[in-house]
């Protein structure tokens, strides 16, 4: 499977991509949408870009320990790409105000960092006396990547993803 086969566009899919991730979850002063599933919390965003209408949803459970999942959808309602994601905060204590000082900022850079693809954050940033880290490996077509905090050089936070094309 090759993802030119499945994504027409491959640059525009990556640029919705980004922009999606940076108008839900990412940005602290976006709201969520109604839940689509019993206890979920949810965010949509869509974009009508070349006459097509491209579509991310992205729907979680739980706080301190959580799951969920990222879909993009093209001109259909068949899902075309997606991400899976489970996260920890080991520390109950730091657990909003961690997401506030560093998992945030760094998710808002997603697609800076030429170094991982635009799936999380960044692969390092330092921020408040936290530092966040990411590491992927594969590729849009199909990856598994690697999430953390550190504060004060202790593991606060961690989150494991995969995902890629949907066929």
């Amino acid at each position: 499977m090759n993802i030119d086969n499945i994504i027409d566009d491959y640059e525009t899919f990556i640029k919705f991509l980004i922009k999606a991730k940076k108008s839900t979850y990412a940005n602290e002063n976006i709201e969520k949408v109604k839940s689509s599933r019993l206890g979920s919390a949810d965010y949509h965003y869509e974009e009508k870009i070349s006459n097509k209408k491209y579509v991310y949803h992205d729907t979680y459970f739980g706080g301190i320990k959580f799951m969920g999942e990222e879909v993009v959808y093209i001109e259909s309602d068949k899902p075309l790409w997606g991400m899976n994601y489970y996260g920890v905060t080991f520390d109950d204590t730091l657990g909003e105000e961690a997401m506030d000082k560093a998992l945030r900022p760094a998710l808002m850079k997603v697609g800076e960092d030429k170094k991982v693809i635009p799936v999380r954050g960044v692969s390092r940033l330092e921020n408040n006396g936290y530092i966040y880290t990411f590491e992927v490996t594969g590729d849009m077509e199909r990856f598994d990547g690697i999430e953390k905090i550190f504060k004060d050089n202790k593991l606060i936070y961690e989150l494991h993803c995969s995902g890629g094309l949907i066929k």
